[in-house]
């Protein structure tokens, strides 16, 4: 007679303790039957004791034709809820007041800009009722229930060019604009829905740093280009003079707001005198410049300043419900293509604003899910449309703008080869405040500004203003850009090249000068096409940039050149709610903590690797990360002993180097860098 099969003792303990570790939304009854409980317990663990000890198990194939309706959405809510409770009770810090006043003025008198040329290019459709009630539903709408309340969600440069598009091409036919554009808003709804439920955003693994700094450089490049059409309409609306005084408000805004994030990240003043130029500089300097130019002789010279309306109400005579049935029936099916469009845009544009705003170099703690918030943006989108205000979306860079914003940094010991002395120290991020207060916030302000006496303030600020602030927005994301710093690298002198240099170690320099040419080609055919009538195309240009950098790159370049030149937007940890990483073949680690309010990654290192074995479908949560555990015990390593104030304290530690350096928020653009030195 056989003899039963023998179980390994520490097999057995192994996997009983991995079952019970499981979080509640892991744990999957993989025997349905009731009726037979101890032999289905048995199966499972006969199971885990087969196939423990090879690695071919581990890597079980993943049938991409298998689709698990909702279980995306579902996974996000479930890692998300714990922590509800306290993204509003970790708002009981300082940090969130500077990055409130900030968020509220990056993101208002951007999108007024914007609403300049949509006011103009649509023969009034949009003003500044219509922009500002659109980041107001936006802000509200992600702060209160978003899986992801750090990304700033408004109006941006993207959308704004796709609203007077399709304003050129669908007026010329008689049809009735803000009911075509209800019905784009309405497919693309129900779009934004069916990617939410068939767990679309599974897709953003293959999203890596080479599509998102083309993208940012795209972005960048669309805010300098803004600002240079406001001031150049000054000629032709206010006369010369008004132009030239324009300009040169213009640029002494940039340089203030700029030389404000410079002194932010120097050793000039005391700590607290530096922390508030960084915090409320740019601020400051539009209050400022807004009364400058009524100083001496400027203030007989007739400035263009921003056109406002009625308080509360839309700028054509209409009401705030379009009535979407005014409409031809072929005019609702001619919008579907023009929906398709908007849901690549949004399913990129929102996605890549989520992944920056959740950077490699943020130590963030708290999950991501961008099932669910793909989802809201659906709803969002629906709404607008009914509204007739612009479709609001996450916005770069001020995404990444809010967490640097919100950053609680300390100085530490810099032992690198660059410094000639020692006692140097850096600035590297301790923690970030992760909150929901600050954007409800400042979406809450910017409803407030909707009131008469605070439209009447914006009416003062001079259009050369906002230029200034355009320009400031620009710079810096194109200063921390990938592909900015790839050709400064290029362009230095190879004897102060430091050999620490992540770059210094590709042997084939010629790799790096083709890998910056492919991205300034991508980014020349996406700005390129966007000053055409084809302009409505551009998201199919940027979703392309997914493929050719998976498919493509890899015959071109090594895996080591790839390794260097390009890498993952975000954390593991990050990108748990799509399955992991591109080119991670392992799975990532589970929080596996029991205080929702915080990740404790030391928790886990009492578990061997053999316990890290589980293996489940994409954006469940998984074991089996083996580095993502040693950057999470690296992490756990750098908490400070001293306690943090306002944002900066004084520790001296040598090892903490492999922590990420984070400068000012003129440095933010190290979001959208595509070098691993970040």
């Amino acid at each position: 007679m056989p003899s039963a099969p023998r179980l390994h003792p520490r097999s057995v303990s192994q996997s009983s303790r991995s079952t019970a570790k499981k979080k509640p939304w892991q744990s999957r009854n993989l025997l349905p039957s009731s009726s037979h409980p101890q032999q289905g317990s048995q199966e499972n663990l006969s199971r885990d004791v087969s196939r423990a000890p090879t690695n071919a198990s581990r890597t079980r194939p993943h049938k991409w034709w298998r689709i698990r309706l909702f279980r995306g959405m579902i996974n996000d809510v479930r890692r998300r809820t714990p922590f509800y409770l306290s993204d509003w009770t970790d708002a009981w810090d300082y940090r969130v007041v500077p990055a409130t006043i900030y968020m509220y003025f990056a993101n208002i008198l951007p999108a007024l800009a914007f609403s300049l040329d949509m006011f103009s290019k649509t023969h009034e459709s949009f003003g500044v009722n219509e922009v500002l009630l659109s980041s107001v539903l936006g802000s509200v709408v992600f702060s209160v229930f978003a899986a992801q309340p750090l990304v700033i969600v408004g109006v941006t440069g993207p959308i704004t060019v796709f609203n007077y598009t399709v304003y050129d091409i669908i007026t010329s036919r008689g049809t009735n604009y803000f009911a075509f554009m209800c019905w784009i808003g309405l497919w693309s709804l129900v779009m934004h829905w069916i990617l939410a439920i068939t767990n679309a955003c599974n897709g953003l693994t293959y999203v890596t740093r080479f599509s998102c700094d083309i993208f940012g450089f795209y972005v960048a490049f669309i805010y300098l280009q803004k600002g240079i059409q406001v001031l150049t309409r000054q000629w032709g609306q206010a006369g010369d003079t008004s132009a030239y005084l324009s300009i040169m408000i213009s640029l002494l805004v940039l340089m203030t707001g700029y030389a404000c994030g410079i002194i932010g990240a120097s050793m000039l003043f005391q700590r607290y005198v530096r922390k508030f130029i960084e915090d409320y500089g740019t601020p400051l300097t539009i209050i400022f410049f807004t009364g400058f130019v009524h100083i001496g002789h400027m203030r007989v010279v007739d400035l263009q300043t921003l056109p406002t309306s009625k308080a509360f109400y839309p700028t054509k005579d209409r009401g705030w419900f379009i009535h979407f049935w005014d409409i031809d029936v072929a005019d609702v099916f001619i919008a579907i293509p023009f929906a398709i469009l908007l849901t690549i845009l949004f399913y990129f544009d929102h996605n890549v604003s989520s992944l920056i705003a959740q950077g490699t170099e943020f130590p963030l703690r708290k999950p991501a899910g961008f099932h669910w918030d793909i989802f809201l943006l659906g709803l969002t989108t629906g709404v607008a449309g009914l509204l007739g205000i612009p479709f609001p979306n996450g916005l770069i860079p001020q995404a990444p703008f809010h967490t640097n914003a919100l950053c609680v940094t300390s100085q530490v010991a810099d032992s690198s080869e660059s410094r000639t002395s020692k006692g140097h120290t850096t600035r590297v991020v301790d923690h970030v405040v992760e909150q929901r207060v600050s954007n409800l916030a400042q979406g809450l302000l910017t409803l407030g500004t909707m009131t008469g006496p605070l439209l009447v303030v914006l009416h003062l600020i001079p259009q050369g203003v906002l230029a200034g602030l355009f320009f400031i927005m620009g710079v810096q994301a194109l200063e921390g850009n990938g592909i900015t710093k790839k050709m400064l690298f290029l362009a230095r002198d190879r004897a102060l090249t430091p050999a620490s240099d992540p770059l210094s170690r590709i042997q084939r320099k010629r790799a790096i000068w083709y890998f910056v040419a492919l991205e300034l080609v991508g980014f020349g055919a996406t700005f390129a096409i966007t000053q055409t009538i084809a302009a409505i195309g551009f998201p199919i240009i940027i979703l392309l940039l997914v493929p050719v950098r998976t498919f493509l790159l890899p015959k071109y370049f090594s895996a080591e050149e790839l390794a260097l030149l390009d890498a993952p937007t975000a954390s593991p940890f990050t990108m748990e709610s799509v399955g992991g990483v591109f080119g991670d073949s392992s799975e990532p680690l589970p929080t596996n903590n029991t205080d929702p309010g915080m990740r404790t990654p030391a928790s886990n290192h009492a578990e061997s690797d053999e316990e890290l074995d589980s293996v489940v479908e994409r954006g469940e949560m998984s074991h089996g990360n083996r580095g993502v555990k040693r950057d999470f015990h690296r992490r756990a390593s750098f908490r400070n002993e001293s306690a943090v104030e306002d944002g900066e304290a004084i520790e001296m530690q040598p090892q903490a180097q492999s922590r990420p350096v984070v400068g000012t928020k003129r440095m933010i653009g190290r979001s959208m860098t595509g070098s691993r030195g970040s």
